[in-house]
């Protein structure tokens, strides 16, 4: 699974840049910024890490049906899981 990390606690600002964040097309290890929020693509990320943050109590579990994109919210960040056989949604 690929994973897009967005630096913020802030869940309306994480909202309302989500868009953009998808529709930006960064290479792995890559960083931008977006309305002053740092997002970074942090590369591939094995299964079971997934699975081991959905199970801790301090993190926020995330779906989005169209896409079959998981969204983890835990500290100060947003963790976007994208599945590898598909593409960014433009």
């Amino acid at each position: 699974m690929k994973c897009i990390s967005v630096y913020t606690d802030n869940f309306e600002l994480f909202s309302d840049i989500y868009e953009t964040v998808m529709g930006t097309n960064l290479q792995e290890n890559e960083e931008t910024e977006i309305e002053g929020v740092t997002v970074s693509d942090s590369g591939s990320v094995p299964e079971n890490y997934l699975e081991k943050m959905k199970v801790k109590p301090e993190v926020v579990v995330m779906k989005v049906k169209a896409g079959n994109i998981t969204i983890l919210q835990h500290g100060k960040v947003f963790e976007i899981f994208i599945p590898e056989e598909q593409n960014m949604v433009h």
